[in-house]
């Protein structure tokens, strides 16, 4: 049997050459699922003056000490109020759920705590000073980091942003993916089928898949059998492609476009890597840009296995992220389970409670509607050729 690649060669080949994405200063609004590339800091202190963290009424606590009380009401604060306000002894204030502390007062007494009063106010419970009161800078401090360089942008990180001022930021963009699908058998979904015809599914799975991995994702037409079709495609395609994916084309029989097409360039390697599914891979670069391409095989089951283990990690990396393989979690087999010698299989399979894991029962690498089934890949090792059932397996979560 000819030489195979391992799983983790191939890998670390391709995480060496993919390179992180230049910072881009976008728009808050574009900066969902992005990697910040800059150290955020606060301009002033969060909250920036004394207020209150209830509707209530300023006091001063020595003056409800010896609640019930009944106070006159001077004036009312809302939140905004520009006003500076101060209270003397014996005199409360109402004041509303962020409104600024008048200078005079120690703390807010809750409305539920009196009888609502507007002129005047009777205060039933007594409070310590600081009470329902938020502290300038009680959040951040001036000058504090609130979020570090390469934190992935999510709702809460956006908060932040908005939250000490900053309209536009530093980050790694998403990932442009563009997902070529090749094979003359293939029609698009939505159009009747020929004899020897199916429908095509791969790049919508990898579409998904891109996006899911924090990538933009376009789809590209299909390409017939043809070499020659397939360069002009991915000459239009590079102009906005960070990254390019190419899925059927590159088995050991003839009429493989990808193959035929890439192979005199010298710049994209063609392996038999030492898995199943997904055995044919390759990956290298292509155009004046040196974009990097994976070719993935056409078996539905073997491009999205390939998609996880070796893309994932790559676009990960392109966006700033930690440069790892797909993270696993350790689960309990709940039947036995076969692998070839000396390949590293990914089995489809339904991480359950509890911690086990259920292996479907058709693990064919055209079998679409069982990987639908499944939430999970059980990780068999190379030098694993069967496991018994209550094995302790690796698992991929989907």
């Amino acid at each position: 049997m000819s030489f195979m690649r391992s799983v983790d060669d191939h890998l670390s080949d391709i995480l060496r050459t993919i390179r992180v994405l230049a910072p881009l200063e976008v728009e808050l609004e574009q900066a969902l699922g992005t990697t910040l590339a800059e150290e955020v800091t606060a301009p002033v202190p969060l909250p920036p003056f004394d207020n209150s963290a209830m509707d209530g009424y300023a006091v001063r606590a020595e003056d409800v000490a010896d609640a019930p009380v009944t106070l006159p009401v001077i004036d009312d604060i809302a939140a905004g109020d520009g006003r500076v306000q101060a209270i003397g002894p014996g005199m409360v204030m109402r004041i509303m759920t962020g409104a600024p502390l008048p200078a005079g007062a120690d703390a807010v007494i809750p409305v539920e705590w009196t009888d609502g009063g507007t002129a005047q106010v009777m205060i039933n419970r007594s409070a310590p000073p600081g009470n329902a009161i938020r502290r300038a800078g009680e959040d951040v401090r001036a000058g504090d980091v609130v979020l570090p360089v390469g934190t992935p942008i999510g709702p809460a990180q956006l908060g932040v942003l908005a939250g000490v001022g900053r309209r536009r930021v530093l980050v790694r963009p998403r990932p442009r993916v563009v997902v070529i699908s090749t094979g003359a058998e293939l029609v698009e979904p939505g159009l009747p089928l020929g004899d020897g015809q199916i429908w095509e599914s791969n790049s919508f799975a990898l579409i998904a898949a891109v996006r899911e991995a924090g990538g933009e994702g376009y789809r590209a037409g299909i390409v017939a059998d043809d070499a020659a079709r397939f360069l002009d495609q991915l000459d239009a395609q590079l102009l906005r492609a960070d990254l390019v994916i190419t899925s059927g084309g590159v088995s050991m029989g003839a009429y493989e476009p990808v193959k035929e097409a890439l192979g005199p360039l010298g710049t994209v390697r063609f392996d038999r890597v030492a898995m199943q599914p997904g055995m044919p891979q390759g990956f290298g670069v292509v155009g004046e840009d040196h974009i990097p391409i994976f070719t993935l095989p056409g078996n539905p089951v073997s491009s999205f296995v390939s998609f996880m283990v070796f893309v994932r990690p790559a676009l990960r990396k392109m966006g700033g992220l930690a440069a790892e393989p797909t993270p696993t979690v350790r689960a309990v087999t709940t039947a036995p389970l076969r692998s070839p010698e000396g390949k590293r299989s990914y089995l489809r399979g339904v991480l359950g409670p509890g911690g086990t894991v259920d292996p479907v029962r058709r693990q064919g690498s055209h079998q679409l509607a069982a990987l639908a089934a499944a939430n999970a890949l059980i990780v068999v090792p190379e030098d694993v050729v069967e496991l018994p059932e209550g094995a302790n397996v690796e698992v991929i979560p989907l």
